[in-house]
């Protein structure tokens, strides 16, 4: 394979900021597609003739950035891309918003029971500790690909039926509407990254270590009644947010 474009080494730009242009357009011009595996290091030393370190920081530079990612002892590859949600400015339930965008996905359920809320549950739903809840842990797929686990709890006496449910592939937002007349109107969410732990790693298929978008969020009903808290880990590598922002008129 040879290159289309190489290095300019009468120019006053760094190799390694060229060979990010040069790979980064591979990238965008889909020579090198989603999910395919890219030249090792020591190929692309020969093929753009720099050094192995102008190579390391150039795919340093580009897996910051998202378009590639390395998996100890396999390459690296080019990275799907991200599955993207809305953070705040949507209320509807995950399965409904990749629904309306013709997106496939897939509800794994692993954990579906009434149990009485903790300390941190029960502050969230504003309820006393050791108050009923039901507590359903799922994990979710966007076309076939694990995209993130969730788990969540809803006050076991504003929907009892919900205990019996069967969530595989049912929004949940939907059943609370039509099966116990619970409208969700406004919520508030909680964003930060952390780094996957064991567990985590093991069901989400990452390894420990590995970046996740974890989000907490609680919803309310038009009566400002807590109806769900839920706890969720998006893998980073395939997930990303988006926020609508509006600039108000009013004079400062």
């Amino acid at each position: 394979m040879e290159p289309e474009a190489t290095i300019n080494f009468d120019s006053n730009i760094p190799y390694y900021i060229q060979l990010v242009k040069l790979l980064n357009d591979q990238i965008t011009d889909q020579k090198w597609k989603p999910g395919e595996q890219i030249p090792g290091e020591q190929e692309l030393c020969s093929l753009y003739n720099v050094s192995r370190t102008v190579v390391r920081q150039a795919l340093g530079e580009l897996e910051r950035s998202g378009l590639i990612s390395r998996k100890k002892g396999k390459g690296t590859f080019v990275s799907e891309p991200k599955v993207e949600e809305g953070l705040m400015q949507n209320l509807t339930g995950f399965h409904q918003e990749m629904a309306a965008k013709g997106v496939n996905t897939i509800t794994k359920v692993l954990h579906h029971a009434v149990t009485k809320a903790n300390s941190k549950v029960a502050e969230y739903l504003g309820i006393p500790e050791g108050t009923k809840v039901i507590d359903i842990q799922r994990l979710r797929f966007v076309d076939s690909k694990l995209n993130h686990f969730v788990t969540t709890y809803i006050p076991y006496d504003l929907c009892p039926k919900l205990a019996d449910a069967n969530l595989e592939n049912r929004s949940l937002y939907e059943f609370l509407e039509k099966e116990c007349g619970i409208y969700i109107t406004s919520g508030r969410r909680y964003v930060e990254a952390v780094a996957a732990t064991e567990t985590e790693a093991l069901l989400l298929g990452v390894e420990r270590g590995s970046p996740l978008l974890l989000l907490d969020s609680v919803s309310f009903d038009s009566n400002g009644r807590c109806v769900e808290y839920y706890h969720a880990l998006h893998r980073g590598d395939c997930s990303r947010f988006t926020v609508e922002l509006v600039r108000s008129h009013e004079q400062t």
